[in-house]
């Protein structure tokens, strides 16, 4: 060995003792090669609700279209409690290696830290946003017997004798449409919790409560086989499946206009390279027809936003839902 080969050897091994050790497990050269060869092992998509509702079978529509792109092998994980903060928890927790995502929602990413205020297990600043998929618009409904034919016929119940509405659970986003609505228009809104929208629609059909809030998915087929009359979607367009329907704005309510929104978060400090990685693809999937095909059978409107977009558009609804809760004085119980 020469002396100037056996210099540049203790050179670099002076070098490699500098760095803290955290650095040394991983060299800069190790982790591009990783986030460029990213996915290498399964991914999880955690769900943080049960297995087939909306959530669930968008993340896992997701999961298929982008281990197609990736070329990776994308898993759904279900981690439902507390309103979706379990799973919120789990990925907020995880090593930031872009091997742990979660399939948020509109409660898990902004609604929930009004509702649940110092009980959070987690904070906005714990997940990275990695883009919006797809809305899904909500639809005001009553049942195919009422006498009120349209929003503005509702309030005026609402303010005359008052009105019960259904929503598919306490501090869902369903039940803050319902409060928002009773806090633009005013009169007496009564709000009748279920576990979860099945067993509200039930009521809604049998009558038992004036008025409803849910996922259009859930409610359309209510409406087509005339059990329910849709009143509204909240959405800023009509739905091309409810093309008869009018908005919100169009009823006189143009702040009302709100929808349940499903998108992908990463843990914190989660590869800018991944991150970019994960939001490319998922711009590619809901650009492709076959995808956007899917994405409509659920009454899923596609997204794709960039990353600044989405967590641009969280931090709003973090603000707006707050509000919303605080106004209304709403607790979980």
């Amino acid at each position: 060995m020469t002396d100037a080969t056996r210099r540049q050897l203790i050179q670099g091994a002076s070098l490699l003792a500098a760095l803290p050790f955290a650095s040394r497990l991983v060299l800069p050269g190790a982790a591009l090669a990783q986030e460029a060869n990213y996915p290498s092992r399964p991914v999880r998509i955690i769900v943080p609700f049960s297995p087939g509702g909306t959530t669930d079978l968008l993340a896992r529509i997701l999961a298929e279209r982008l281990g197609a792109v990736l070329n990776g092998n994308f898993v759904v994980e279900n981690r439902p409690g507390a309103g979706g903060n379990i799973g919120g928890e789990v990925v907020a927790r995880a090593e930031p290696d872009g091997y742990t995502l979660l399939m948020t929602t509109i409660g898990t990413a902004a609604i929930n830290y009004g509702l649940y205020g110092a009980q959070m297990p987690y904070k906005p600043q714990d997940l990275a946003a990695v883009s919006n998929l797809a809305n899904v618009p909500n639809v005001i409904i009553v049942p195919a017997n009422s006498p009120v034919r349209d929003l503005a016929g509702l309030v005026a119940k609402a303010k005359k004798d008052g009105v019960t509405f259904g929503s598919s659970g306490n501090g869902t986003s369903l039940h803050l449409t319902g409060e928002l609505l009773h806090q633009q228009a005013g009169g007496d809104f009564i709000h009748v919790p279920y576990r979860g929208s099945g067993p509200m629609l039930t009521d809604a059909i049998a009558g038992r409560v004036d008025v409803a809030f849910d996922n259009l998915p859930s409610a359309l087929g209510h409406i087509r086989d005339g059990r329910l009359r849709a009143l509204a979607v909240t959405s800023p367009q009509r739905a091309p499946t409810l093309p008869d329907v009018p908005t919100v704005r169009e009823a006189g309510f143009p702040a009302l206009e709100t929808f349940a929104w499903f998108g992908l978060q990463a843990p914190a400090r989660t590869p800018r390279p991944i991150i970019d990685k994960l939001a490319g693809a998922m711009k590619t999937i809901v650009a492709d027809p076959a995808a956007r095909a899917k994405l409509a059978e659920q009454g899923a409107e596609p997204v794709g936003d960039t990353p600044e977009q989405f967590q641009a558009f969280i931090d709003a609804e973090i603000a707006r839902w707050r509000e919303v809760i605080r106004k209304g004085n709403i607790r979980v119980d």
